[in-house]
């Protein structure tokens, strides 16, 4: 085997590793990880705007009864 062969190998060991890593070797790898961090976030971020949404139709309501009280 030439040195070019054996760097070659050596390189696509790395490389095999490196993947394993990412992607996983029947567990969940960097990526699968990411995937649920970012859906964890997205539930997050659509519950912060449910909360947003109801805070903003109170603030809503509050003012029409304040007019309404202000023309009585």
């Amino acid at each position: 085997m030439t040195d070019f062969e054996a760097q070659v190998l050596a390189d696509l060991s790395v490389l095999k590793n490196q993947m394993t890593v990412l992607v996983g070797d029947g567990n969940s790898g960097r990526i699968g990880d990411l995937s649920q961090r970012v859906a964890e976030h997205e539930e997050r971020f659509q519950n912060v705007r449910g909360v947003a949404i109801a805070f903003g139709a109170f603030l809503t309501l509050v003012q029409f009864l304040i007019d309404y009280l202000r023309r009585k």
